[in-house]
């Protein structure tokens, strides 16, 4: 198995759904005037933060003008605008925001990531999409999984990716958990590694955030319970 640099590397080059490699390219050729002089990434966008995280954030997808744009996981938009300042709140960022790389943040014991890590059109993947993506969170919680703790999901589409993935490491139960905001789920291991604590959250997405269905403090106090389950002072 690589290790977890490597593994990014080898995402970053991932052409394997034709879609979305026409539209993240398209949208990087285009680009939105707001950020016409900028040079967009244009590429999957692999995961953020330490190898040895204790707890792991799961998105969606990468926004078309935000991490698509920056390279970075939730970066440049007004959805990391939420989660960033929600997590430095909580003491798992240094600091409360996220413009681009090289602007000096980064996380403390907290790696984000998303199952599909290309810029989808509408912000919407297909089944099949999900699935050719699949493989590369499967390596990543497979390289997260000695220290990893707790995941914070954003959102149902995460929540459903995600746990046909997490049953290969820790047991899921049947009928599989239901997502919800704070839902909090316990994954007992399949060999002597320690249980799992499986958190939802509803995206930080302007839809929510808009609308206030989802607060600052509502992001702020999942993250505060997975940082307990996790053992982070």
């Amino acid at each position: 198995m690589p290790d977890l640099p490597d593994l990014d590397r080898r995402v970053t080059t991932c052409r394997r759904c034709p879609r979305l490699v026409a539209w993240r390219e398209e949208v990087a050729e285009v680009k939105r005037a707001a950020f016409r002089d900028q040079d967009y990434w244009g590429r999957p966008v692999p995961g953020f933060g330490p190898a040895d995280a204790r707890i792991a954030v799961v998105g969606l997808a990468p926004a078309a003008h935000g991490a698509n744009r920056t390279g970075r996981m939730f970066t440049g938009d007004r959805s990391g605008d939420v989660l960033y300042a929600a997590m430095h709140a909580v003491g798992l960022a240094t600091q409360p925001t996220a413009t681009h790389i090289g602007d000096g943040l980064e996380l403390l014991g907290v790696r984000i990531t998303s199952p599909v890590k290309c810029a989808p059109p509408a912000n919407k993947p297909t089944p099949r999409e999900r699935d050719n993506c699949r493989p590369w969170l499967v390596g990543e919680l497979a390289l997260l999984r000695p220290t990893l703790r707790a995941v914070v999901v954003l959102g149902a589409f995460g929540w459903q990716a995600l746990l046909p993935v997490l049953s290969a490491f820790w047991t899921v139960p049947t009928p599989r958990p239901k997502f919800g905001h704070a839902a909090h789920v316990v994954l007992e291991p399949h060999d002597t590694e320690a249980p799992l604590h499986l958190f939802g959250c509803y995206h930080v997405s302007q839809q929510n955030t808009f609308t206030g269905r989802l607060t600052p403090r509502m992001v702020e106090d999942v993250f505060t319970s997975a940082k307990a389950a996790a053992g982070l002072s």
